[in-house]
């Protein structure tokens, strides 16, 4: 009586070989698999992974003071930002070497010609790349939905597109870096269960981190919301803050605030409580502002603040009034100060056309 092959391979854990987890940022960024970035628009997620690459590309030391010993390149896929007017200032303003930095513009089809990247069926194309630049440390993917062919809240859909790319990572050694968005409605929720789409985004990633803005103090804070390979306990604080580089281009970089104790849940919801109880705050400094700038073309930023300081506000309630307002501070031409002045919709006794 003839049997059929099995063709199904089973292997004694005795052959085995145990080995331990690689990290590029010790804790919190493993090589070889899959971490995912969430956050509420605003938060800087796009900032905060481009000041952890400039710390991989430049061999220098990470939030936690710890030092990078697996400093290498990196390749971003970005449909979010313009590498010329957004990626490389803020690389530079974080310290980039961008020597070490590649972004992916497209391939070529079989006549030479460009044409868009398609990330749901291109990525596996990059495996050539992988080869022939073997001291790659980090691909970074923003948004990491757009990797995904199908549904992204359909868990087959998702672990059909991304499970290719993670075995790629685990294969060559290198980390993945997804940044997404929360979930709309999904305050209060395990940490977890926040980001957007499928669970099969989560269930894919061996670690996931997200980042929330502190109205209180002012700050952000980013913290580990899931890893099965780390702890969860405490977070990093950090700032985004706005400078000039080269040509007068004006950037944003990540000033890291030392660590925060506690875990990801507690302090996501405190952050987000204190955002709600201090709205009457905020809409105070909104009026502080449109009453001190709607009758001035413009006022120094430090006077802006003083009088702020003065009425009682505190930097936190003005910059939050600030950014909801939208307004810019600039420098007039061939002067160093910054100013502050009012979006025209907010200026008092000025005409209005129908």
């Amino acid at each position: 009586m003839n049997s059929k092959k099995n063709d199904l391979k089973i292997v004694s854990m005795q052959d085995v070989e145990a080995t331990a987890i690689k990290w590029l940022w010790a804790g919190w960024l493993p090589l070889g698999k899959m971490t995912i970035l969430a956050g509420a628009g605003g938060c800087g997620k796009t900032n905060i992974s481009l000041a952890l690459i400039a710390t991989i590309t430049s061999g220098g030391v990470f939030p936690d003071g710890m030092q990078c010993e697996n400093s290498g390149e990196v390749l971003i896929y970005s449909t979010e930002d313009d590498p010329s007017d957004t990626l490389k200032p803020r690389l530079i303003a974080n310290g980039a070497n961008l020597c070490k930095v590649s972004f992916i513009a497209g391939r070529t089809n079989k006549d030479g010609k460009l044409e868009s990247f398609d990330p749901a069926k291109d990525f596996p194309k990059i495996e050539q790349y992988i080869i022939e630049n073997p001291d790659l440390k980090l691909l970074m993917i923003d948004p990491i939905i757009s990797a995904v062919s199908g549904d992204m809240n359909k868990a087959n859909d998702v672990r059909r597109s991304l499970k290719p790319l993670v075995d790629l990572a685990n294969q060559y050694g290198f980390a993945i870096l997804g940044i997404t968005h929360f979930a709309k409605g999904s305050a209060n929720n395990n940490p977890a269960d926040r980001i957007l789409g499928s669970q099969a985004f989560s269930a894919l990633a061996r670690m996931a981190w997200t980042a929330v803005y502190r109205e209180s103090e002012g700050d952000h804070i980013l913290v580990r919301a899931k890893s099965n390979i780390s702890t969860l306990e405490g977070g990093i604080r950090y700032q985004l803050e706005s400078v000039i580089i080269a040509d007068e281009i004006e950037a944003t970089k990540t000033v890291w605030l030392g660590k925060v104790e506690g875990y990801a849940r507690g302090l996501l919801n405190s952050a987000e409580l204190d955002a709600g109880d201090h709205n009457s705050a905020i809409d105070i400094a909104k009026d502080f502002l449109i009453e001190l700038l709607s009758g001035v073309d413009k006022l120094p930023a430090k006077e802006v603040k003083n009088q702020a300081k003065n009425a009682g506000l505190s930097i936190a309630s003005l910059r939050r009034a600030q950014e909801r307002l939208n307004i810019k501070p600039f420098r007039v031409c061939g002067e160093k100060e910054w100013f502050w002045s009012l979006p025209k919709i907010y200026h008092l006794n000025e005409p209005t056309h129908f």
